[in-house]
């Protein structure tokens, strides 16, 4: 969150003000809320976060956040933002806020940028446990793993509609342009 917030405000220097969507029945939101808070802060930027758990409150949290007069979106990280990635990019383009999403494909499917865990990364180091327990080891012997490979993904396509010019260090980290 910290790392997408950042990235989101270098892209966007111009947007004093930086909304935060959670789902507030994820168990992780108050440690989203609580990295993006101190990111803007650090940054200088006012946050103020919405929170939704439905396909409506999506819809009725981009009219209050568009209406707080948001000039960016940090959608916070839930399988059910990932799922709703067509909602979420139809209304970034409705109410022309630029958005960072949780997951690289969403970038593909019209969302502006991301950064996160490779996901491919992910299932293969998954896949490798698998194939540990299926050959006796314990579970509960393997160390906890965290992610070692991230991605930072932006869709020209989506920037040049909101307006926005990636600066030249997004566009030289980025492992993934959409054109």
């Amino acid at each position: 969150v910290r790392k997408r917030l950042s990235l989101l405000h270098e892209t966007v220097p111009q947007a004093a003000r930086i909304a935060v969507l959670v789902n507030p029945a994820n168990p992780d939101v108050e440690q989203t809320v609580q990295n993006a808070t101190a990111t803007a802060s650090a940054v200088g930027r006012d946050i103020r976060v919405f929170r939704a758990r439905t396909i409506g409150e999506i819809d009725t949290a981009f009219a209050a956040l568009a209406d707080w007069r948001a000039g960016a979106v940090l959608i916070g990280p839930d399988p059910f933002s990932v799922v709703r990635n067509a909602q979420i990019v139809t209304l970034e383009a409705r109410h022309r806020i630029p958005t960072s999403v949780a997951v690289g494909r969403s970038v593909s499917g019209g969302g502006l940028m991301t950064y996160g865990p490779d996901l491919p990364d992910l299932y293969r180091q998954a896949g490798l446990y698998v194939g540990r327990i299926l050959k006796g080891e314990k579970p509960a012997d393997l160390p906890v793993q965290q992610p070692t490979k991230f991605e930072l993904a932006i869709n020209l396509q989506t920037a040049r509609a909101l307006g926005i010019t990636f600066p030249r260090s997004i566009m030289l980290a980025a492992d993934k342009v959409i054109e």
